[in-house]
């Protein structure tokens, strides 16, 4: 009696290395439908991977697009502003150029008749012996430059019997005095200060007791 050989299982090494199938109704054999579905899946995974990348490139490129519109509306707008500055500052200028013409114009044209004045002292001084009369003629002259400076609003600055005020008065000089309330006083005005409306153009030069 032949003994038979009992076939041992084999190892799980051993197995056939297949996918699973499904035999159609035509005898050819399918992949399993989990098989199928999960190819599906993987297929819709990187699908729609893919349309959000090309989502966030598309809405990037609408950024880089509005930005470079931005870009260009404030370059010119930029442009713009800098000539209408530049037309300004010239204006400016030129405005304040020709107000210092006006004004030097303003103040030669009332000093003119007073130079006719004194041209036509002169000329009568060479002819007239009483001193008296050119006296008078000096003060009118006088009188009607004062009256000139005021009316372009300058001033004489007050200075004597004044504290000295450095931003009124030039020290030429320091005088004793006897009366203790004269020391820090103007006692004596060497040349006339004045100012135009609040502006000193001319400090008072004096003689300051100490």
């Amino acid at each position: 009696m032949n003994e038979e050989k009992i076939k041992e299982p084999m190892n799980e090494e051993e197995l056939p290395d297949t996918e699973p199938t499904v035999s159609s109704e035509n005898g050819t054999e399918e992949p399993a439908k989990e098989e199928v579905q999960e190819e599906k899946k993987g297929k819709s995974f990187f699908s729609k991977k893919n349309n959000k990348e090309k989502q966030k490139i598309e809405e990037l490129e609408a950024q880089i697009e509005k930005l470079n519109a931005e870009k260009v509306e404030l370059n010119d707008r930029f442009l713009r502003l800098y000539s209408e500055f530049d037309n300004y500052k010239k204006r400016v200028n030129k405005e304040k150029l020709d107000l210092i013409a006006t004004a030097s114009e303003k103040v030669i044209l009332s000093v003119l008749p007073i130079m006719d004045d004194f041209e036509r002292a002169i000329a009568a001084n060479e002819k007239v012996d009483d001193i008296n009369a050119i006296k008078e003629g000096f003060v009118l002259i006088y009188n009607k430059m004062q009256q000139m400076l005021t009316r372009h609003n300058v001033k004489e600055i007050e200075a004597v019997g004044q504290e000295f005020n450095t931003d009124l008065h030039e020290a030429v000089t320091h005088f004793p005095v006897e009366k203790e309330e004269d020391k820090g006083k103007v006692i004596d005005v060497t040349e006339k200060g004045y100012k135009l409306s609040d502006k000193v153009i001319r400090y008072a030069k004096v003689v300051v007791g100490q």
